[in-house]
């Protein structure tokens, strides 16, 4: 046995029966629900339910992470958007034109989280204009978790049957 076949059995290139891919995604759909605007859950919920401290806390650090995200898409938006959608132009056509199962799933991954960043520019911009406070705020943010949620599930969901597709459709699995 040589080092190459020992590497790729090891680091495995099919992405859909990998189990290192699974939990990449639930890794990454976990960590992108669990901080909203750069903000932790744990933060939010102490917020709201406790007020006082925590909810001043809350919307300090509410407004530093929406002053750092309109600062960053004011100045490097566009570059970032341009260089977005040519990787995910080119894990598409890597993926899907030319069959490469690990662009495949990469893209699976990556596409629905340009609308959670979306999403977070979307609000940061809402936030910017007027910042909301006490329960608002909270409730704002579990609103905005939410529907990353439902992205999240939709994904998963989606990623899933593909998945399961291509693994049936490839004789005796390779």
């Amino acid at each position: 046995m040589n080092w190459n076949d020992a590497i790729f059995q090891v680091i495995d290139l099919r992405t859909f029966s990998n189990v290192w891919y699974w939990l990449a995604v639930a890794v990454t759909w976990s960590m992108v629900s669990h901080w909203i605007l750069g903000v932790p859950f744990d933060m939010i919920y102490r917020a709201r339910r406790h007020g006082g401290e925590a909810a001043a806390d809350l919307e300090v650090l509410v407004a530093v992470n929406v002053r750092r995200l309109m600062n960053i898409t004011d100045v490097a938006g566009l570059w970032l958007m341009g260089f977005a959608a040519f990787v995910l132009s080119a894990l598409a056509l890597m993926g899907f034109w030319y069959g490469f199962e690990l662009a495949q799933g990469v893209f699976c991954l990556g596409f629905p989280l340009t609308f959670v960043a979306l999403m977070n520019i979307r609000m940061s911009r809402q936030f910017a204009q007027k910042l909301p406070t006490g329960d608002a705020l909270p409730a704002a943010l579990l609103r905005m978790r939410f529907w990353i949620q439902v992205i999240a599930m939709i994904s998963i969901f989606i990623t899933a049957m593909y998945g399961m597709y291509h693994n049936l459709s490839l004789p005796l699995g390779f």
